[in-house]
């Protein structure tokens, strides 16, 4: 191994290999251990999502604030992103200017599981959703990245067969086996 020489020296410290400023740093490593996002690519898109409302909300800003079209727009953009639960109200355009990746990572199908207590942490969740316990409506979804709407938040529950949705009634005293067998 050769030895570095004076140059060299000064230049490693002044780059750290592990972190690029192009790659988001530690909050892309942050965010992605505390939602369990098991693809990288889910935080870049996001990243994206996030960057393409941020460049229509300073379009929209530059629009006279009483032409029509620009009213449209803006509360086109709150409607949406309100509906898929990415901002809590459809006030302004300074909510959108805000939005964060954390705020779709709140959405994904895992994060809904424990907000409406199906399970305890994050990688519980996941774990049930691979497995194929959880249901959205009839379908059965097998991706924990799948993104829930508020209203389809009231459709999410165990499917039929699940071992888990059968220890849940059995714990509430609900349990009917003639449900459990159709």
């Amino acid at each position: 191994m050769r030895k570095l020489k004076y140059h060299e020296k000064k230049l490693l410290k002044k780059v750290n290999p592990l972190e690029y400023k192009r790659e988001g740093g530690h909050r892309e490593a942050y965010v992605t251990r505390r939602y369990h996002l098991t693809e990288r690519d889910d935080y870049k898109k996001y990243s994206g999502i996030c960057k393409m409302a941020q460049k229509l909300v300073n379009i929209l800003k530059q629009i006279d604030p009483r032409d029509p079209y620009r009213i449209e727009m803006t509360d086109m953009l709150l409607d949406k992103l309100h509906n898929m639960g990415v901002i809590s109200t459809k006030k302004s355009l300074i909510t959108c200017e805000k939005l964060s990746v954390s705020s779709f990572c709140r959405r994904r199908l895992s994060s809904i599981l424990v907000k409406l207590k199906f399970a305890e942490h994050l990688k519980e969740a996941v774990t049930y959703i691979e497995q194929g316990h959880v249901r959205v409506g009839p379908d059965t979804i097998t991706d924990p990245a799948f993104l829930v709407t508020k209203n389809m938040e009231d459709f999410v529950t165990w499917v039929d067969s699940s071992k888990i949705k059968r220890k849940v009634l059995e714990y509430n005293e609900t349990l009917d086996d003639y449900d459990l067998m159709n």
